[in-house]
Order: C-alpha cells, then structure tokens, then sequence
C-alpha cells in the first residue's frame, strides 16, 4: 500500500512539472524568445520534441485515469476539440463551453508565424495535451463501497485471462502445425535425395577406413587374454543354445493332452489303464564330452531346482589319465548338448556325491572320496579355474569325515539351513555353508545290539519333509536304520534301537522319501533300491511313535533281544542289480529305477505292482561311446517330463517322458494309490 501511495505522489508531482511548462509556453512567443534569447532553429528543435512530451503526458494521463467512464469522457473532448463538428445536442452547455475554450487555446498555438527578415518561415506545431484537473469527490459510495464491484471485476478480469490463453494456445497450435509441416517437407526432400542417390560397393568400400592386419605375436596375444576367451565361450554358447533349440513347428494346442473330454473320473481311470499309448519313454539327447567325460564313471545326476534345463553329473577319475584332476563336476544345458555349460574339477580326490543348493542357485556342494566337503560357485568359475571355493581340511582328527561321503542333503530353510554329509565311517556331521572348517555338528553312528560289531557304514540317507531332526540310514549289510541328530524323549541321539528296517540282504543304494504333495499324505512312504536285486517300498513310523510301538510289541522285542524288525510293504524283484530309484515328482504312483543290464524302468503302481509300464535301454549313436549298465537316474523337478540316466561309460542319457507319466496329478490317482498301498499292506500281513 505504501509503495503505490508513492508512486502517486511520484507522478502527481511529474505532472505539475508538466503544467508549469505549459504555462510557460502559454505566454507570447516573441516575449519568451526575447527573454530567453533563443534563435528560429533552436525553435525548431524544441517545437520537434513537443511531440515527444505530448505522448508521455498522454500516457501518464492514461495511466492515472482509473475508470473506464473518465477514459470515455477524456476521449470525447479531444475528439471534440479536435473536429468542432462532432459536437451533439446532448452535450450541456458546460461541457460545450468547455470544449470551446479548449479548442481556443489549443487554435492559438497551433500555427504560429516566425519572421527572420525579408523571408517568413510558417511551422505547424502539434497541439498541447489539455490538462485535466483531478476532481476528488466523498459520497455514500466511496465511504462504503459497494461489496459486489470487486466480484464484478474479478469476473471481468477472469474472462480477460481466459481470452487470452485461449488466444494463448491457439497461437501456439498454429506454430506447431506450422512446424511439424516444415519438418514433414524437409523430411521427405531429404528421403527423395536419399532414393536418388544410392552408394554402390565401391564408394562403400572407398569410404570404409582400410582393414588393420595384426601379426602373428598381436594375435596370440589378443587371443590369449581372458576378457577375449571368456566373450567368445559366452558368445558361442547363445548360439548354440538358438540353432539347438528344437520347437515343434506343428503343435495343435486345440487338441486335448489328456483322456477323452467329458469321461468321469472312474471312465478315466479305466482308459489310463486300459491305454498305454503315453506311457512311453524315448531317447532325446546324450551328454557326453570325449576329451573329459569319457571312461569317467558317472556318481550322481541332479536337475537344478532354480533352472530346469541345467543338469549336472559328477565323474570319478580317469584311470587311463594320470595328470587329469582325480573329480569332475559338468553343468550340462538340455538347449546345448555339445559341450557342457560349465566344468568343475576336484584335485585330490573323486567326486561321490553332488547337490545344487536348493536356497542358493550358484552354489553347488560335492562330497569326495577322501572324505572332504567340497562347494563351487559358477560366479567365480573365472577366477578359481573350476576349482571349489571352500572345502573342508583333510586331516585324521576326529573333526570331519575320514572315509568316502556317498550321500549329501542340504535342509532347512532360506535363512537357516545346513549340509548333511553321512560317510561309511559311520559319522553324520552338520556344516555350515559359510564355514567348512569345522562341523557345527557331529554325531557318531553305531549299530546297536546285539550285532557282532560297533561299525555302520552308511550308503544312503534320507530326511522327511516335515522334521529335520529324523533321518534314516541304509547301510552296507542291508539294514535301513532309523536315526535322531538329538536327544529326545525315549530316544537318544543317533542310531534308534528300539525299530529297524529290515528286509534287504544287500547294501542299500539309495532311498527316497514320497517327494509329491496333494490331498492324500504319503510323506511317510520310502523307496530303497538294493544290488539284491529288489526294489522295496517301506511305511515308516514317526520318529515320536518308536516307543509307543516298541511297548506294544515289547514281548517281540525282547525275544529277539534287539530292535523290533519292520518287513517292507511292497517287494519288487528285478532281473539284474537294482544300483538306483528315484520317485516321479509330481505323480504319486510313478518311480523309476535303474539297473545293472543298462536299462530304465518306470512303475505306475496304479496300473501293476510287478511289473513296469515302460522300459528302455540307452543307445549308441553313430559314432558316440559304447553304453555300458547304468547306476544313477533322476527326474525333471518341476513337472516330471524329463529323465536323465548315467552310467559306468561316463555318458549321461535323456528320456522324454509321456503324458500319462508325467505333468500333474488328478484327484483319482491320490486315491488309487492310496487302495494299492492299503491293499498290499494286507497282503503281507496273511
């Protein structure tokens, strides 16, 4: 408020300076030219810059008018004065006096006459602005002004703004069509330049900068460098994976993958029975490396749980190759068969056993034949040539395994979980995977009386889904043995000797608990496969029952004075060493075993209990090795739909699976087995 009081007083006072020049130059011109004693050419000059002064006091009269009515009236008289004429009877006598003095005044200096001598020299000088005194008036209406004005003029000056962007935009639409019209024709004069000028090959040729030829020390060099080694085997890898991929161009997806549409479960049942048309098992691909891999007796196969087209298979040591690394670990890719994805090596021993880390995707453990823990990292495989990160020390202390570690499980959960070797020395030891100097635990297994001796020589091991502290042991005598990592009530920690399962005459070659989830419990269902020919299937007890059913069936127990015997459910007798088996993951009644005549079988107990629904035997391509009996099989964890086998020739062998086989389960299926395992459970007991 301050500042604009201000600036009125600023030009109240410009414009009294204004009118006291005016009042000057109203008076005779001869006077003030004779008082001032100016010539007819500095009258000139000054009469040129009235014109000046006349539109600043203009514009400061415009500017302090404040209403559009006194801009109205201001126009009027100067319309008036100027074309005496436009006068209208409406106008008052006051207004008409007003005018006329105006234009009386204004007359008088609007032409004057300068004599110099004998010549006379006319100018026309523009007419004065009139001046216009400032009325200032106190009525009702200035002392409480009228509340609506100030909307009316917000509205006013609403509808200003709005115009003016409007216009605005407008504007601006106009200059971007304008534009995009001047980039449209430079666009299309540059492409008809373009097409009218076409290089051929040997302008291109002159423009490119010559080829640069190395020597033959500079290409050695280039080439030997890791960066170079390591960009050509990621290169060359993608591509193989793009010209090895095979699609089926011809797949109708309209056609149904399953039984007839419309059947009833029971009708469904009845045609997987009655039809063997998909269960089937053929031959896809062989994974074998002739300079590494070949007469490598193949330990242990596993799919990786976080990449279903990685497998990895672990190889003993070359007998016919003294300076090779005594283990091998492959990472081979379903999507590039010819040369494996990644390989791994162990310096000083076979590699028995192997894992993926079910929490960590880089990381894989080994258990060799030294009795060492051995873990990789495909991050480092650059650095550490292939060799493990961490391993545990070999030593004779008690603080570790002494002997070959034939089994590895890997429990617990993302944030706490643990390595569990089990070696033929009869020790169980709990690592860490962030340290593998020590075990976190260490337990000492035992056989329990009234065995001839102490020692107990695990082959296989096998945790239930849900406790992590039961685990169970198949040894070298045949024996399955339950085991506790601690002490519990009525039961210590180690061998149970309360309960053992006993029904192989052979050492156990693997053991398997049921891995598939669905509405139908047979998480207390095992596999074991045996070189006593025979695969069986057990129902074990909980590891919190051991005691309740020792008590019931106390007088057995002590007649036999040692732990209480349980015979198998199901017997299955092969024809040749059964050396692995291994459950479908996603049907509940399907497994698969191997065995020493080199062929795969798969079981569907729903459809027979003796004999296999499917069977094949790896085959020699042209020019691949020659396949000898196969001891290790695995399934695809995710849907089941792929079987990987390897043997004693170091080859590793992939089976498609059908339909009928593999992919998820139906309700019926739980159920069935759920009736074969019931009814075989009867059986036994007549």
């Amino acid at each position: 408020m301050a500042s604009r009081q201000d600036e009125l007083q600023a030009k109240k006072a410009r414009l009294a300076e204004l009118k006291r020049q005016r009042e000057l130059r109203s008076q005779d011109p001869s006077t003030r030219r004779q008082s001032n004693g100016t010539t007819s050419e500095e009258f000139i000059v000054s009469s040129s810059k009235l014109g000046e002064r006349r539109a600043q006091v203009e514009e400061l009269v415009s500017n302090l008018i404040g209403s559009h009515k006194e801009a109205a009236e201001v126009n009027r008289i100067r319309r008036t004065t100027q074309d005496p004429s436009a006068y209208t009877p409406s106008q008052g006598p006051a207004e008409s006096g007003k005018v006329e003095s105006v234009h009386a005044q204004r007359q008088s200096v609007s032409t004057q006459t300068f004599s110099t001598g004998p010549t006379s020299t006319v100018f026309e000088v523009a007419p004065d602005p009139v001046p216009r005194k400032d009325y200032i008036t106190y009525d009702k209406g200035v002392q409480f002004p009228n509340p609506e004005e100030p909307y009316e003029q917000k509205e006013l000056d609403d509808e200003a703004e709005s115009l003016a962007r409007k216009r605005q935009s407008q504007d601006e639409q106009k200059r971007e069509e304008e534009l995009r019209e001047r980039l449209r024709r430079e666009l299309e004069k540059e492409s008809s330049v373009t097409m009218q000028k076409v290089p051929d090959k040997d302008s291109i040729a002159q423009q490119r900068p010559p080829l640069r030829k190395l020597t033959s020390d500079q290409l050695h060099a280039m080439t030997s460098t890791d960066d170079f080694l390591s960009f050509v085997e990621r290169s060359s890898k993608v591509i193989e994976r793009a010209l090895d991929d095979n699609y089926d161009l011809l797949a109708d997806y309209t056609v149904s993958n399953g039984p007839e549409d419309g059947m009833s479960d029971e009708e469904n049942l009845s045609y997987s029975r009655s039809s063997r048309k998909s269960h089937t098992l053929r031959q896809t691909q062989q994974f074998v490396d002739s300079k590494q891999s070949r007469r490598r007796q193949i330990s242990d196969l596993q799919f990786s749980p976080h990449f279903p087209e990685l497998l990895l298979s672990s190889h003993t040591k070359d007998p016919t190759a003294i300076n090779d690394p005594f283990g091998l670990l492959m990472l081979w890719n379903v999507h590039a068969p010819s040369r494996p994805e990644y390989t791994l090596y162990s310096q000083g021993a076979d590699i028995l056993s192997a894992r993926f880390s079910p929490f960590h995707p880089n990381l894989i453990i080994g258990g060799c034949y030294t009795g060492q823990v051995c873990l990789w990292d495909t991050r480092a495989i650059s650095h550490s040539r292939g060799a493990p990160v961490l391993k545990t020390p070999q030593s004779g202390s008690h603080l570790g395994h002494n002997h070959p570690i034939y089994s590895i499980s890997i429990i617990g959960t993302p944030n706490a979980h643990n390595i569990i070797t089990a070696s033929t020395d009869g020790v169980v030891c709990s690592w860490s995977v962030d340290m593998l100097t020590q075990p976190q635990e260490f337990l000492e297994l035992t056989t329990p009386p009234p065995a001839r001796t102490e020692d107990l020589a695990p082959t296989c091991m096998a945790f239930p889904a849900s406790d992590p502290s039961f685990f169970l042991v198949g040894t070298e005598e045949g024996t399955i043995h339950p085991c506790h990592r601690y002490d519990r009530a009525g039961a210590k920690a180690g061998v149970d000797t309360k309960l053992a399962y006993k029904g192989h005459t052979a050492p156990v070659m693997s053991s398997q608990f049921h891995p598939a989830k669905g509405p139908v419990d047979l998480s207390d269902m095992l596999l074991t496969a045996s070189v006593d020919w025979s695969v069986k299937l057990w129902r074990i007890m909980p590891a919190t029952s051991s005691s309740s059913v020792t008590t019931a069936a106390g007088s057995t127990s002590l007649a036999s004075g040692g732990p209480l015997p349980i015979t198998p459910v199901l017997d299955i007798s092969r024809e040749d060493l059964v050396y692995d088996a291994k459950w479908a993951p996603q049907k509940p009644s399907v497994f698969a075993c191997v065995t020493g005549a080199g062929e795969l079988e798969v079981f569907d107990l729903n459809i027979d209990l003796e004999v296999p629904v499917a069977k094949a035997a790896p085959f020699r391509k042209k020019g691949g090795a020659l396949i000898n009996g196969l001891n290790k099989c695995v399934w695809e964890e995710k849907r089941g739909g792929l079987i990987a086998t390897g043997g004693l020739a170091g080859v590793v062998t992939l089976f498609e699976v059908g339909k009928a086989l593999s992919g998820e389960a139906r309700l019926d299926e739980w159920t069935a087995m759920k009736k074969a395992i019931t009814k075989a459970e009867t059986k036994r007991s007549w």
